[in-house]
């Protein structure tokens, strides 16, 4: 395929004690065939080796050493503030890029000036023969879901449009981040940790820009944050884990949709409160927190809901 060089890319990385993955992924972004003008590293405060090997790389990366752990989305806020390209891949330290994959997006992405973002065959690093993402699915229940995860790579051997792409490794073209941004944030840095790449699907949709799935585009995905149980991981993380959900519902959603989806989304509503109660009650502080947030979640559905550009139907055709 030809190489395009008219478009500028950045390449966005947002570490936390990632100090078993970022040389290897540095390396790997190092090796791109597209140019890459700018690769920026934001560090959240880590307490590994993590800010001295990224040292050693100051002269190819800008590096930013931040005091505290912002999260994932104020993270890569940070930096797509310090960049100007027209395309920019939020990477994951975790994720090994094959040498074509910004190239391959590109290319597709190019062809279609609807498309706002893509994503390649995301393979598990462990098992490269199984897929961890090709793309994501959201059903009617409101969970999301990588597609193809744990499936055969083969099955998912052909180009398709998606509702969204996973955050582990996105290429977006910087007219549909400015496009969508509700004041001034592009991931809505309410989230600080998981969905925000759906909760950024969603919006898209809603704005009438559309997602591709790109097989010809191939990377690893470590995936080392699902090592261990769930109860492993920091409270506050798994309570936004499971407030995000409802912080996207209450902005993206539309209550005709729910209706008519109500017997997976009652039921869903349902199990998730047994569980909440009986496994994790530690969670239902989060409640408080969302309550807090609700005047601004509902200035933040207004602007959503007013740029509205794609038909319901179309939005909803995505849900499973």
């Amino acid at each position: 395929m030809r190489l395009l060089n008219k478009k500028s890319v950045s390449i966005h990385i947002v570490t936390y004690n990632s100090e078993p993955y970022i040389e290897d992924c540095l390396q790997a972004v190092f090796r791109q065939s597209y140019p890459i003008d700018q690769i920026v590293v934001i560090d959240n405060a880590s307490r590994d080796r993590t800010p001295e090997i990224l040292e050693q790389y100051s002269e190819r990366v800008h590096v930013v050493l931040n005091k505290v752990n912002t999260g994932f989305a104020p993270g890569h806020n940070q930096a797509l503030r310090m960049t100007t390209s027209d395309y920019f891949l939020v990477l994951n330290p975790d994720v090994l890029l094959h040498p074509d994959y910004v190239r391959c997006l590109i290319e597709r992405m190019e062809q279609r000036p609807d498309v706002g973002s893509a994503t390649g065959k995301l393979l598990l690093k462990s098992s490269p023969d199984l897929l961890d993402s090709a793309g994501l699915v959201i059903h009617k229940s409101r969970r999301a879901f990588d597609r193809g995860m744990g499936q055969p790579e083969g099955e998912y051997a052909n180009y398709a449009e998606v509702f969204g792409v996973s955050g582990a490794a996105a290429l977006y073209s910087r007219k549909m981040a400015v496009d969508i941004s509700v004041n001034g944030e592009f991931f809505d840095e309410q989230f600080f940790a998981y969905k925000e790449d759906v909760d950024v699907a969603w919006r898209a949709q809603i704005y009438g820009w559309s997602a591709i799935y790109v097989p010809e585009a191939s990377a690893l995905h470590e995936r080392g944050w699902k090592i261990g149980s769930r109860q492993k991981q920091p409270l506050f993380v798994r309570r936004h884990s499971y407030i995000n959900r409802y912080r996207m519902i209450l902005k993206n959603d539309s209550i005709k949709y729910i209706l008519r989806h109500s017997p997976s989304f009652v039921w869903h509503e349902i199990l998730s409160a047994g569980y909440l109660i009986l496994r994790e009650p530690g969670l239902i502080k989060s409640w408080g927190a969302l309550l807090r947030q609700l005047s601004y979640i509902k200035q933040q559905r207004r602007v959503i809901q007013k740029n509205r550009k794609k038909e319901l139907q179309k939005i909803y055709s995505f849900f499973q």
